[in-house]
């Protein structure tokens, strides 16, 4: 019986509807789906933002921000629900987004207001700040446009100025094979070898006349990080009832963890400079009451809006019994509408020192948050997780895990 699926990437521009097909990448089962951002087969002329509309109409851009953010929610459960029900997962909103704001800059599909909002999360949440101690982050853009095509100079500078990305023109049209193994190389060394063979043999074809893509790669450690000493194999619980034995990591430290109707939530911050004063970086982990409670708190999630800004820890709390194990996952999926198709990647690793996280995505146009007294977290079965910019709310990375025995199989 095929299920119902919801959208992959109808929360980036939610205005529009359509019709889209979705798939694994590793199965051959299709979909039908609403909503996968509206192609021109022309790109249109752009217009260049200036820095000064970054800080132009403040409360307008924060606003979009929050709803951006919202949004990533959305897209959270819905990719959960159509691709990941019930099993590990890794994807990045923040990844799919920079793609397709390219996109939709490239096509004259956006407002200046949401160029505004890119340019702060480029400019900001991916501004690498491992030199002051603080988290390695890079985010790489590129564009691939067929050679044969007249050149697009408008689009060439708003790509090279406005996203920084590289612009190549490249023969889709006879080299096609040669051109994808180029586009894996570059995902590839943008992750530090995390992501490979994004784009599998026949995705890239003679139809293809440009190729949006964006590569990132997280790597954070704990401004506390967990002794490696008191990390000891326990049970987590499946929803079959059975249990895995996993490694565990533990503390007595006090710890950012509230509880909530149904559910608790624990922010793990990541160290930084205490000169980088414009942005915060924590990972959260979404931990229902109930073994089997996490589908119905995803779904509260993606339906409330602003649910992460409304539900975070902000005091230190005493732990009587702390632990979260250590894993390593990866997940993988393919969307598709009419003339556009996309690709994307994700991994992610969390142990006693940090996490380390990275994803690829390319994008294709074809011609057609109390105190309580003492509390425990133990997140022995199935919980949700966030890799997130606390100032701005951009979600890096989203995730869940039911089972953290099982490993990555990217490779």
């Amino acid at each position: 019986m095929i299920a119902r699926r919801f959208a992959i990437v109808s929360s980036f521009l939610s205005r529009i509807n359509s019709k889209k097909t979705i798939q694994k990448l590793h199965t051959s089962s299709k979909t039908a789906d609403p909503s996968l951002l509206k192609m021109d087969p022309k790109p249109k002329k752009t217009q260049e933002f200036s820095k000064s509309q970054v800080t132009a109409r403040p409360s307008l851009r924060v606003a979009l921000m929050k709803k951006r953010n919202d949004n990533d929610l959305v897209l959270t459960g819905k990719v959960i629900a159509s691709e990941a029900r019930n099993s590990n997962f890794i994807f990045s909103p923040a990844s799919i987004n920079s793609a397709f704001s390219m996109m939709a800059a490239g096509s004259g599909s956006i407002s200046d207001e949401l160029k505004a909002v890119f340019s702060e999360i480029a400019t900001v949440v991916f501004a690498d700040g491992s030199a002051s101690g603080g988290p390695k982050i890079s985010a790489i853009n590129g564009i691939w446009v067929e050679q044969s095509l007249p050149t697009d100079h408008s689009l060439k500078d708003l790509m090279e100025k406005s996203f920084k990305a590289t612009f190549a023109q490249v023969d889709f049209l006879f080299k096609a094979e040669e051109v994808r193994c180029k586009l894996n190389k570059w995902a590839s060394d943008q992750t530090n070898g995390l992501i490979k063979d994004l784009l599998p043999p026949g995705s890239v074809n003679r139809e293809t006349i440009q190729v949006y893509g964006n590569a990132l790669y997280f790597k954070g450690a704990w401004a506390i990080p967990f002794h490696k000493s008191r990390t000891t194999n326990k049970e987590f619980h499946l929803l079959d009832g059975a249990s895995v034995s996993v490694p565990f990591m533990s503390s007595k430290v006090d710890q950012y963890v509230k509880a909530y109707d149904g559910f608790k939530v624990l922010r793990l911050p990541y160290r930084q400079s205490d000169d980088d004063i414009n942005r915060e970086y924590s990972m959260y982990f979404y931990l229902p009451d109930k073994k089997d409670g996490l589908d119905m708190l995803v779904r509260k999630m993606t339906y409330t809006p602003g649910f992460v800004d409304n539900h975070i820890p902000s005091r230190k709390v005493e732990v009587s019994d702390f632990r979260i194990p250590k894993f390593q996952i990866s997940f993988m999926f393919k969307a598709s509408k009419g003339e556009a198709r996309m690709y994307h990647k994700a991994c992610v690793e969390i142990d006693e020192e940090g996490a380390t996280a990275a994803a690829a995505t390319a994008v294709f146009r074809l011609v057609s948050y109390c105190i309580r007294p003492k509390m425990e977290f133990v997140a022995d079965h199935p919980f949700l997780f966030l890799i997130r910019e606390d100032i701005t709310g951009t979600i890096l990375f989203a995730g869940q895990i039911f089972d953290p025995s099982k490993g990555s199989d990217l490779d």
